[in-house]
């Protein structure tokens, strides 16, 4: 059976923290495809500093196409509004079938949040998650603060969340906007296309 991850994000930038991790998990779990699905409008961020998607989509092309198993998908972008994950998943369950085993990437931070996302429930049947370790967040303190106080349910959800000690990149797209910002220098934290690709459309000045 094929495997596949879908990694959704705001990617604003993507930068090098993104694709190690992405890379790191796919070797990890023989994942055959890494699915990057930049968002539209996510239900849980301030849209305030958030460039325009179509042009967060390209950024993402730019620094995966270098990467066979790395693909993009532009169904978020494409469909508009708030972009709610289990209907992200709805669509790829639908798309793949049930001869591919869904999983999706998270980072560990979103953790704290996930236990309120739309649908959980069915989110966490039609595919696994995997949490990805960040600085400053301890995963397994994490799910077990959230998740086994919650009624009914918790065992099975815990059940379908794997968490990834993965490779710790301490770089943030808050950090590489505020530096674009400050006319400081940005590269070898986002691959050399997507720097160019920043600087030529003037994104985050």
């Amino acid at each position: 059976m094929k495997s596949v991850a879908l990694f959704g994000g705001t990617f604003n930038p993507i930068h090098y923290g993104h694709l190690a991790i992405a890379e790191d998990v796919r070797s990890k779990h023989n994942l055959d495809k890494v699915i990057f699905i930049p968002t539209a409008l996510p239900p849980h961020k301030d849209p305030a500093d958030l460039v325009d998607a179509q042009k967060r989509s390209v950024m993402a092309f730019l620094a995966t196409v270098s990467n066979p198993c790395f693909d993009v998908s532009t169904y978020e972008v494409e469909k508009g509004g708030k972009s709610y994950s289990i209907d992200t998943v709805r669509h790829f369950r639908h798309f793949f079938g049930d001869k591919v085993e869904l999983y999706f990437i998270i980072g560990a931070d979103m953790l704290v949040e996930i236990a309120s996302w739309k649908s959980i429930g069915e989110l966490l049947q039609l595919c696994r998650f995997i949490a990805v370790s960040r600085p400053g967040y301890d995963a397994p303190k994490i799910l077990n603060r959230h998740f086994l106080t919650a009624e009914g349910a918790a065992n099975e959800w815990l059940d379908r969340i794997l968490v990834e000690d993965s490779i710790l990149w301490d770089i943030s797209a808050t950090t590489i906007r505020r530096r674009v910002r400050e006319w400081k220098s940005i590269k070898y934290l986002v691959p050399e296309a997507v720097e160019q690709f920043i600087h030529n459309q003037q994104l985050y000045l």
